[in-house]
């Protein structure tokens, strides 16, 4: 579908009645930048060649139709069924996904019905005949389920409902059916804005000059706007330009409050981009040398350690092959992983992830915590953590690296560690964050991290 999902746009162009590209043609274009050429939903948006063209409130409305859709997605294509009296054509791409968008305009943001109902209409008679067939179904449909709303919801209830079929039975198998389903409301709700302060004396002047809550541990958290206006963009936000703080969600900021004291330590940052943590560690003191495959994505920590006025040694490199340095003290590992973790804030993970990369993953996991082992000193640490929700990349590689690895123990933590949250401590003391967890404050990313200690001989 790749050439037809990117031909959207232009034949909209084109179109006699459409001097100007349509928002929801855009958000259409981007479903399938995603859906079908499984490509990251910000990465599409950024590179969207005709957003510039927009206002930027039609800009947020595409972003906001298409996050929204995707958050809502399994939900949504469970209601389309109970409307359809067989699953449309897999020819039908193009329609199905404007049901899809007309449904979550309907169902997730309300918008008015003859705006969301007549509008995919109109897309969809200005796309062809693959599309234009299906108008009268695309009308009815939506028709109904604007008329039905409520109960289409209540027959479609959050749960299994909302995530696709292989993790929600891994999640209920990890978390049992009743955490899972907790985990699977949260990830329906978008994230607010949490800020990490490069000073911890000035936490407190600046939640009060942003209008923030203070977070355990001194993050600064924005509630998302109740009128569903957004506020202002984030590099206009006070603080910014003078680099007094960086964005970073409450759990991301954890692992790196797990270690303590780390002035004048030397700590080795792997897969280091985009910087959050070793941000923080600079601002602890630690003498940071930060690592990256990517050198576009080291430029980008670069640009943010200069803002932040925070300094590192930052070399582009093959974290698990690195050896340009070693005998840190303190290895930080935070692994490329199926990032299901961060699923309030990126809803194109569902669908871009499956348990067949599971397996690939585990393996680069488990190289670099054997890289990071190698570079740490004698009785030096080892922080492993990623921003994923799957039990194959925590606690297994873990485990795994016992077996691999003699001289190596695992080093538990304690509710201190983590502000007598003792919720996200598991059985053997690692951390394993939630999306359900810290829920009548908006919630967390899911996250886990443990600590490894070589022996000190």
């Amino acid at each position: 579908m790749g050439c037809a999902g990117s031909a959207i746009t232009t034949r909209m162009k084109q179109a006699a009645t459409a001097p100007t590209v349509s928002p929801r043609a855009i958000a259409l274009d981007l479903l399938d930048r995603v859906l079908e050429q499984k490509r990251p939903l910000e990465e599409a948006f950024e590179r969207h060649p005709d957003l510039a063209s927009l206002e930027n409130r039609d800009r947020q409305f595409v972003r906001a139709l298409t996050a929204g859709t995707l958050r809502h997605l399994a939900r949504i294509d469970g209601v389309l069924s109970l409307c359809l009296e067989r699953p449309l054509p897999d020819r039908a791409h193009q329609a199905r996904d404007l049901l899809r968008l007309g449904a979550a305009q309907l169902l997730v943001l309300n918008t008015p019905a003859h705006a969301a109902v007549d509008s995919t209409v109109s897309l969809a008679a200005g796309l062809g005949s693959a599309a234009a067939g299906y108008k009268g179904l695309i009308n009815a449909v939506l028709r109904r389920i604007d008329r039905e709303k409520a109960t289409f919801l209540a027959n479609v209830p959050p749960g299994a409902a909302s995530l696709p079929d292989w993790l929600w039975e891994s999640w209920s198998q990890a978390y049992g059916k009743e955490r899972a389903t907790a985990m699977a409301d949260a990830v329906l709700h978008e994230a607010p804005l949490d800020l990490t302060v490069k000073r911890a004396d000035e936490i407190a002047p600046w939640a009060e000059a942003l209008h923030a809550e203070i977070l355990s541990g001194g993050t600064l958290r924005f509630q998302p706007q109740a009128d569903g206006e957004r506020r202002a963009s984030i590099p206009d936000l006070p603080g910014y330009a003078e680099g007094a703080w960086w964005v970073q969600d409450f759990a991301a900021s954890l692992p790196v409050k797990l270690l303590g004291d780390v002035v004048g330590k030397r700590v080795l940052d792997l897969c280091a981009a985009p910087g959050g943590k070793t941000a923080q560690l600079a601002a602890a003191g630690a003498e940071v040398t930060a690592i990256d495959r990517s050198a576009d994505r080291l430029k980008r920590l670069e640009q943010n350690l200069a803002r932040l006025n925070l300094s590192a040694r930052c070399e582009a490199a093959d974290a698990a092959a690195w050896s340009g340095a070693k005998d840190f003290d303190i290895v930080l590992i935070d692994a490329p992983c199926s990032a299901t973790g961060t699923m309030r804030r990126h809803p194109d993970v569902a669908w871009l992830k499956d348990p067949r990369d599971l397996p690939k993953l585990s393996g680069v996991q488990d190289r670099l915590i054997d890289a990071a082992l190698r570079l740490a000193k004698p009785g030096g640490t080892v922080l492993y953590c990623v921003c994923s929700l799957q039990p194959e990349e925590g606690r297994a590689r873990i485990e795994a690296a016992l077996r691999r690895h003699a001289g190596v123990a695992c080093a538990p933590f304690e509710n201190g560690d983590v502000f007598g949250m003792s919720e996200l401590l598991t059985q053997e003391g690692d951390l394993r964050t939630l999306p359900c967890h810290l829920g009548d404050k908006g919630g967390m990313d899911g996250f886990y991290a443990a600590r490894l200690v070589k022996d000190g001989r």
